[in-house]
This record gives structure tokens, C-alpha cells and sequence, in this order.
């Protein structure tokens, strides 16, 4: 089985938050890799991995990192794969990490979600590549329609709260 997707950390304490797009990717049955790379510490293994991500069969890079988060667009640099970037919190409550990754210079593009927001970078994968895989998006679609349900679930256990000024 070759990954499809490629969940790059610039460290392994981001793991706990990157386990969401994990478990996603796994109940969509998208084959993933998961590593740890650092822009700052590792950048010859950055350099080597955005090169040669495509070759290798990765349709979709989504990389976390926090503090000043080079990470991904360091990796957006390298390769015309759409890159995902997820703000981590490590410091500055996110933000510094958040601006980091959306404040790409014109031509660099990442795509960049909410701050830990990992399993919507994992949604946004998985969308990216239905685009050509129609069973994918028809698990999407049930995907959605079951958040939908939820919502429906929960507003019918609202109207179970009682209290004396409540009118519905």
C-alpha cells in the first residue's frame, strides 16, 4: 500500500493533535505516512522529502507545526503538491503559528485551517483527492450528512431542557 497523504510534524509532541486527521484518514481507507521533520533542525531531510513526495506516489502533504512554523511552507516550496498547513499551539496561544502559515509570499500557497484544526486539514485532503476518486466522495458525502445528523440529534435534546422562561 503506497500513501496517498503525507502528515509531516515538526516534532513528535504534535502528534496527540495530528491523531485526529490519523483516525480520518484511516476511517476514509486513505493511505498515509506520518512523520516528524523540522524545518529548522532537519532541513536537509525537509528539502529531500517536498522534492521527492510526488515521485513517491503523495497526492496531498499536510504539515503541523508550531511556534514560527516554517515547516510547511518550507515544503510548499519545493513542490507543487497542495500542502495543508495546521497552526499548532505551542506558544502565543497558536497565533504566531496561525500567521506564519497563512502569510505566504505571492506563489507559495498553503492552505491553512484553524488553529489544531487537524481533522479539518484531513477533511480537506480527503476532498482534494475525491475530486478524481468518486467512492471517496461518496463516503464524503456520508461524511457530511453525518454531521448533519448530529446537529438534527442535538437540537432535538435541546427541547428536552426545561427552564421557566424557556418558550420552545
Amino acid at each position: 500500500m503506497k500513501p496517498a497523504v503525507s502528515i509531516i510534524m515538526g516534532s513528535t509532541s504534535d502528534l496527540p493533535i495530528m491523531e485526529k486527521a490519523a483516525s480520518f484518514l484511516d476511517a476514509m481507507e486513505i493511505p498515509f505516512e506520518m512523520n516528524a521533520l523540522s524545518a529548522h533542525r532537519t532541513p536537509e531531510a525537509v528539502e529531500e522529502f517536498a522534492k521527492n513526495a510526488e515521485k513517491r506516489g503523495i497526492k496531498v502533504i499536510i504539515a503541523a507545526a508550531g511556534m514560527a512554523a516554517h515547516l510547511c511552507g518550507v515544503i510548499a516550496s519545493m513542490t507543487t503538491l497542495p500542502v495543508i498547513g495546521v497552526p499548532i499551539s505551542s506558544s502565543l496561544e497558536g497565533m504566531d503559528a496561525l500567521l506564519a502559515i497563512v502569510q505566504m509570499p505571492p506563489g507559495i500557497p498553503v492552505a491553512t485551517v484553524g488553529i489544531n484544526a487537524s481533522l479539518n486539514s484531513a477533511v480537506l485532503a480527503s476532498q482534494i483527492l475525491a475530486a478524481t476518486d468518486v467512492e471517496l466522495k461518496e463516503k464524503l458525502i456520508s461524511y457530511k450528512e453525518s454531521l448533519k445528523e448530529k446537529i438534527v440529534k442535538a437540537n432535538r435534546e435541546l427541547q428536552k431542557v426545561s427552564y421557566n422562561f424557556k418558550t420552545n
